[in-house]
């Protein structure tokens, strides 16, 4: 078991939580993802790591509270514990020899994107951050990717704080100011990041993205998290989940990634009205 050590809401949908897990804390690195099961019952369910403490035994994790597991994740508080917690799953982010890289997050993407922005300060390189979401009442992690960004731009749909606009028009503004990064990191919604990499395809700027597609055990064996990338089938829980963003069939990604919408908001639904009817 897993004792939450933390808990943190940033957003109305989205929460942070700190856990103790000493061995995953010891080895885990940016872009890499754990495995939880909040109950004994529960469904697995991956979520990739935000950040990691060795010296307290701590990895941190920020969800969305979308579905079934996460609603019976979000349920436990302080103190209680989670029953499974795998890792650290899948290869690290590839982040040497970098010297000026832009990140760009997107919703709660932005919390997959900070580890990766905090390695690469640490490591000397110039990062510029483009962190886009709906509206002002969703931004998380404002501060922590001001403290390792020398550049940090802010997105809003609606203009409610920040700049109004998405994350592709501010990446190709700093683009065609005169930025030349060795590298563009984007992770978040896969619309957003097919539309990130045809941005940076013209200018010919290598472009990282970070898949996470329908994911059962982690080790490759169930092949649910297949995708297509440079005309061949890769798995994201063994190969990535970080791929070459000009490579990836978004399109199939983002069919695939439907198939079983309209049976998560039935049970989600449902979820909703046993707990209203257990505060009755």
């Amino acid at each position: 078991m897993f004792e939450i050590i933390e808990k943190t809401s940033l957003n109305p949908s989205v929460t942070k939580i700190v856990v103790s897990a000493p061995l995953i804390a010891k080895k885990a690195q940016p872009g890499q993802f754990i495995i939880f099961r909040a109950t004994p019952d529960g469904e697995r369910v991956p979520l990739t790591i935000s950040d990691s403490d060795k010296v307290n035994g701590t990895v941190t994790i920020i969800f969305q509270v979308i579905g079934q597991a996460t609603m019976e994740l979000n349920s436990l508080g302080k103190g209680e514990s989670i029953c499974d917690f795998v890792g650290p799953l899948g290869s690290p982010t590839k982040l040497d020899n970098l010297k000026k890289v832009c990140v760009v997050g997107g919703g709660v993407g932005s919390a997959i994107a900070f580890p990766v922005a905090k390695k690469l300060y640490e490591n000397g390189c110039t990062v510029h951050t483009v962190a886009g979401f709906r509206n002002k009442d969703l931004v998380i992690l404002e501060e922590e990717f001001k403290n390792v960004s020398q550049t940090f731009k802010i997105m809003t749909d609606d203009g409610s704080y920040g700049e109004k606009g998405l994350v592709t028009e501010a990446l190709e503004k700093l683009i065609c100011e005169g930025n030349k990064y060795d590298e563009v990191f984007a992770i978040g919604p896969l619309m957003m990041m097919k539309f990130v990499c045809a941005v940076t395809k013209k200018y010919n700027i290598k472009t990282t993205v970070s898949m996470n597609p329908i994911m059962i055990d982690g080790t490759g064996m169930c092949g649910g998290c297949r995708l297509t990338v440079g005309g061949e089938t890769k798995f994201a829980c063994v190969d990535g989940p970080d791929f070459d963003g000009h490579l990836v069939d978004f399109d199939e990604a983002i069919s695939r990634g439907t198939m079983y919408k309209r049976a998560e908001n039935m049970k989600r639904e449902e979820n909703c009205n046993l707990l209203k009817k257990g505060a009755q």
